[in-house]
């Protein structure tokens, strides 16, 4: 075991932690005052149930060796045999099970921005379990598990061999589909289309931004599993495609509108951190300034489809996740660095750099598959969770806010209730 590998991969968990509050803040701020604390908490449930999921079963139906191709084994359930000294490669195991469990907890929390203002925080909950359970857990060890503890490995990884450095499949594709999926259970907000449904804490959007993009250092460059030069490329690769994205982003709002929007600089530089996320380890510091521009663009634009098709995606997870993801993952296929980009010692290099399609075929089939088994088992999951315990709050309560329905709190002064619990104000 390499210390200095070890030293790097905490700090790199840690720095992926940060990114769930980070979210909190940045979805926080995007809706209206009266629901802020429910959105906020949405992302701070996922940081309550999921560790205890992952401990239980999930790290092992992820990594446990033993398993399959399609799901890992049960040799880790309750995190047993893993000792002080159980090494995955260079590393502790349970170092590899802390950094791992970082990314479970930000992938279901990025769902919650499809359905802002309107779920049970009690259906919420279900849907974490359930989710993580049938979703993540089997399409984490199809991306992630190159087989390092015994057995085969995840389909996609070694099979498929597709490449996905830290997640453009299985963190935002995967979370990408499921918010459309829920986003059409639940159906559209009262009054969307017709009522101003304004970001109420701009600041609190640009603060979360940042947040993320520091956390995100830690998410890709961490994805190396080491401190060697890949962390490196991947750390300045995910630098330079967000301020790239961010740009991309802000020219569409220019031409378009004439005006630059703090909303629209933030939700470039989160484009960019998605589609990079997939690509950060292949493809040299100028793709993933293409890689970058390219998603700000697409991004800025595909925010605009729900309008188009009439699905309520409340704080645009599929523009910037599914959309982000699907390019990112697909951009791997015409930009990747043979140098780089290697599976068995072998170079296989995207189309721009000399390859051939092959790996671009790889890279859409990988992304096609996460998105349809994705969407598929979110959508039956969500019409289970509303048949049974219901999943939306009536159109009352949601006119009165989330907050105060669900949390008997607001974050400001609302109706009479001075910011903070009602409990404590006997109301």
């Amino acid at each position: 075991m390499d210390t200095g590998d070890t030293a790097w991969i905490l700090a790199s968990s840690a720095l992926v932690l940060l990114m769930t509050p980070g979210l909190a803040f940045f979805y926080g701020g995007m809706v209206r005052s009266k629901t802020v604390l429910n959105m906020m908490m949405m992302s701070f449930l996922a940081l309550a149930i999921v560790p205890v999921l992952w401990v239980l079963y999930g790290y092992s139906m992820t990594f446990g060796p033993g398993g399959s191709k399609w799901l890992g084994g049960f040799d880790r359930v309750g995190l047993n045999n893993i000792g002080l000294n159980t090494a995955y490669g260079t590393l502790p195991e349970y170092v590899f099970v802390a950094f791992q469990l970082m990314f479970a907890i930000i992938t279901v929390a990025l769902i919650s921005g499809a359905i802002a203002d309107r779920a049970k925080f009690g259906a919420w909950a279900v849907f974490i379990v359930v989710w993580m359970t049938i979703v993540y857990f089997p399409v984490a060890h199809w991306v992630f598990d190159f087989g390092v503890s015994g057995g085969p490995g995840g389909w996609i990884a070694n099979n498929l061999k597709a490449f996905d450095f830290a997640g453009g499949t299985a963190v935002h594709i995967n979370a990408g589909a499921a918010g459309l999926a829920l986003a059409l259970v639940l159906g559209k907000r009262v009054g969307w289309k017709r009522d101003p449904m304004r970001p109420h804490n701009l600041p609190f959007v640009l603060l979360g931004t940042g947040l993320l993009w520091f956390g995100w250092f830690g998410f890709n460059s961490g994805s190396a599993v080491a401190a060697n030069g890949i962390a490196g490329l991947a750390f300045v690769n995910t630098g330079v495609a967000t301020a790239a994205a961010m740009l991309g982003w802000l020219l569409v709002e220019v031409v378009r509108d004439k005006k630059a929007t703090s909303l629209g600089g933030a939700s470039g530089a989160v484009a960019g951190l998605v589609a990079i996320t997939p690509a950060c380890g292949t493809v040299s510091p100028l793709g993933a300034i293409a890689v970058g521009i390219i998603a700000g663009i697409l991004c800025a634009l595909a925010v605009g489809l729900k309008y188009k098709f009439g699905y309520d995606d409340s704080l645009d997870v599929v523009g910037v996740h599914l959309v982000g993801g699907i390019t990112g993952t697909v951009l791997i296929g015409l930009f990747a660095q043979g140098s780089f980009a290697t599976v068995g010692g072998k170079a296989n290099a995207g189309l721009f750099y000399g390859g051939d399609f092959s790996q671009l075929g790889k890279q859409v089939a990988a992304a096609g598959v996460v998105l349809v088994y994705s969407f598929v088992l979110t959508y039956i999951i969500g019409k289970l969770i509303d048949v049974t315990i219901g999943f939306r709050i009536s159109e009352e309560d949601e006119v009165l806010g989330i907050d105060q329905v669900e949390h008997l709190e607001t974050a400001y002064d609302e109706a009479g209730i001075i910011g903070g619990s009602a409990l404590k104000t006997g109301v």
